[in-house]
This record gives structure tokens, sequence and C-alpha cells, in this order.
């Protein structure tokens, strides 16, 4: 062999790894999006819509190089589970995924199949991964709240409802497992607040009612409802029962003041949503989840609706309107 032949040998051989990643970026990719709520959910579509418009800015475009799947649990933790281990027996490239007990589903179910989650909740707690800012394994992403926000929402109202001298706090074990890991980290509402907080479990329809009915029974009552899948499907309910019993209550998206409810304090998901694109641009072209630092919401609203605070005799405080990025009339 000559210097020729031995200087073509060793380049092409150099340009073989090239050659097979340029292949492996330009064939189709196959990303599924695994949703907390139910399909004909505002929210879901609004996630939708800005999912794929976040990752049509990073050149990724539908049924040209990457298809996107949905899934829809609508809250139920039985469908969440099934999902997973569907999706585990015929892996797509990544999975994109809401809700903090879908994400301890899918662990259970793949330890390969690259994970970004967004909207979930406490993932070291959950032992989702090892640490914010070196995953390990195969999830990482966007998480939605943490433990301070539990004084915010008690501060905010009791602003908005100086009268409340009990909160509890309504959440569904099967989808909000980290509820008393966030209970057991915040400790006791701060003295000068003046409040009872506790918690109320529910886990279908009739608990909700009968708790809510309950709760209502002593004077001074609010609610804090948590920002689980399952309060998300059955927010319309809650949100009536809250009505009836003239209870203030708090809840963690815009949507349930969009819809009605008093007060609402929370992440703004579509931002959240569209950052997670950038996580799955990053690892569809050969990053790895353990390296991507899990990150926090950089956008949170305030949201007070004037006629629901009307309704139940509260004058909102000039202070909190001021404060508040949207007021709904």
């Amino acid at each position: 062999m000559n210097r020729r032949e031995f200087i073509t040998l060793v380049g092409g051989a150099a340009a073989w790894p090239l050659a097979a990643r340029a292949q492996e970026l330009g064939r189709m990719r196959r990303v599924v999006f695994l949703h907390a709520l139910a399909e004909n959910d505002a929210e879901v579509q609004a996630r939708i819509t800005v999912f794929r418009q976040g990752l049509a800015a990073l050149g990724w475009t539908e049924n040209r190089n990457v298809q996107i799947e949905h899934r829809f649990s609508g809250g139920d933790l039985s469908r969440m589970k099934a999902y997973a281990a569907e999706l585990a027996s015929s892996p797509p490239d990544l999975i994109v995924t809401s809700g903090t007990s879908i994400v301890v589903a899918l662990k259970q179910a793949t330890r390969a199949i690259p994970i970004v989650f967004c909207v979930t909740i406490d993932p070291v707690g959950q032992g989702l991964v090892a640490s914010l800012a070196r995953p390990g394994g195969n999830i990482t992403g966007f998480t939605s709240f943490d433990f301070p926000i539990i004084g915010k929402w008690l501060e905010m109202l009791k602003a908005i409802a100086p009268g409340v001298r009990r909160v509890t706090f309504v959440f569904s074990p099967a989808t909000a497992p980290w509820v008393p890991f966030f209970m057991r980290e915040f400790g006791a509402a701060p003295p000068s607040l003046a409040v009872e907080l506790s918690q109320t479990p529910v886990r279908d329809d009739a608990e909700i009612e009968a708790a809510i009915t309950a709760f209502a029974r002593e004077p001074g009552g609010g609610l804090i409802v948590a920002p689980d899948p399952f309060m998300n499907a059955h927010r319309t309910l809650v949100m009536a029962l809250a009505a009836r019993y003239r209870l203030p209550a708090i809840y963690g998206f815009r949507r349930f003041v969009a819809e009605g409810g008093l007060i609402s304090y929370g992440p703004d998901t579509g931002d959240i949503v569209r950052r997670s694109a950038s996580y799955v641009d990053r690892i569809l072209k050969g990053e790895k989840p353990a390296d991507l630092p899990v990150q926090a919401p950089t956008k949170f609203e305030l949201v007070v609706n004037f006629k629901s605070a009307n309704a139940l005799g509260l004058d909102v405080p000039l202070q909190l309107q001021q404060l508040a990025d949207e007021v709904i009339e």
C-alpha cells in the first residue's frame, strides 16, 4: 500500500462517524408527548401548539423530519401506567411528558428511552433524577413548583380574604405524590398569617364533594387546590363547590381563574412547554438527558377574577391588583 492509498483509507475511516451522524440526523424522528390532561382540555391544546412552535423554531417540522404523537391520560393514573407500558414496548426516539405521576410511571417502565418532563414537581424528592444539576439516567426537564410556593399561596389567599382562618390543601394522592413531602418541608403556617393548615386527600367526585362540604361546615375556611392532573381534570366540580359554600380558593394555574375561580398564582405553563422543545432538540442531536440540568420556571402569573371576588363579598386590595399580571372582570 502506497502513501496516497494509506491517506485515502485513513481519511475515509475518519469520515465514517461523520457520515453516519449525518444520516442519523437526517432520518425521521418519532417523539411522543404524553399529556396529564384530556384531549379536549383547552390547556392541552395550547401546550400542543406551543410545543410544535418551539420545535419548528429549532428546525423540526412535523412530517418532514419529526413525527409527533400525543397520548392523553385525563388525570387517570391507570391510563398513565398503560401508556407508559405501551411506549416502553414500542419505543419512540424521545418522550415528552407533563405531571409528576406520569414521569414516575415512565421511569418504572423504561430506563432507556430519553424523557423530557415539563410542568413537573419535586423531581429529586420523587427519585426521578439524582440532582437538579446532574440528573443522571434517561430523564431531565423543567419543573413547575417548589417548596416556597405554599407560603406564597397562603399569603395571597389571606390578602384577598383576610377572614380566612382555616386552609386545607385539596389533592389526589394518586397524581400528587409530592404533597406529603411538600407539607413536611413547609411545616406549619407562619404565625403571622394566623391560619391553620391541613390536608384533604380525595380520589373521586364523591370524595371531593363530601370533603369540601364537611370542611365548609365551620366558618373561616379557604382552599388551596393542588396543581395535579386529577384536580385539573375535576376543576369544574371543585370551583362549583367553592362558589356554593363561599369558600375563597387559590389555584396554581391561570385556567382555573379564567373559568371562574377566585385567584391563581403559578408558572406560565406555555413558556415551560415551549422551553422543553430546546431539550428535545439537543437530545435528538446527540446530547444525553443525564448531562442536561433540570431547569426551574422563569415566568410566574398572578391572576385575579373580580367577578368571583364580588360574588364572595371580597374587596381585592389595591396592592394585589397592582401585583396581578391579569385581572378578569
